[in-house]
């Protein structure tokens, strides 16, 4: 199978990026394990922020090879490409930065991000799938 050289380009960067959702892993262990104090909404938000960049990320990859098998191009072949792995970004991102604040009972509106990058991953999602559809 060959890869465009867009899908290659960002299914390389990430790859990469999955390292940092190992390191968020080790974080919840040592909360898990009880070595790093978090409050109950800090271990809820961690633990769905830490999820959700796992999941979009490795769905990101999954999309690089399903744009190839389309026939989309110009902006709408941006959008299905690159869309989730934005999502991937912002969608954690509000979980984990609306609690950074050591002893947090309430997210900060930092939470904002995660409806944001539900929003940003449909847009994407409808986009490949109309591709895909009427490829």
């Amino acid at each position: 199978m060959d890869l465009s050289d867009a899908s290659r380009t960002l299914a390389g960067v990430l790859v990469l990026s999955l390292v940092t959702v190992e390191t968020g892993g080790a974080l919840m262990f040592r909360i898990v394990s009880g070595r790093h104090e978090a409050t109950p909404l800090q271990r809820s938000y961690f633990r769905a922020g830490h999820a959700h960049a796992g999941v979009f990320l490795v769905l990101g990859l999954v999309v690089q090879l399903l744009v190839d098998a389309t026939t989309l191009d110009g902006p709408a072949e941006w959008v299905a490409r690159t869309f989730v792995p934005i999502a991937a970004l912002l969608l954690p991102g509000g979980f984990f930065l609306s609690v950074t604040r050591p002893g947090s009972t309430e997210p900060n509106r930092l939470v904002l991000l995660v409806p944001i990058g539900a929003v940003v991953l449909a847009i994407g999602l409808l986009t490949l799938g109309i591709g895909l559809v009427t490829a």
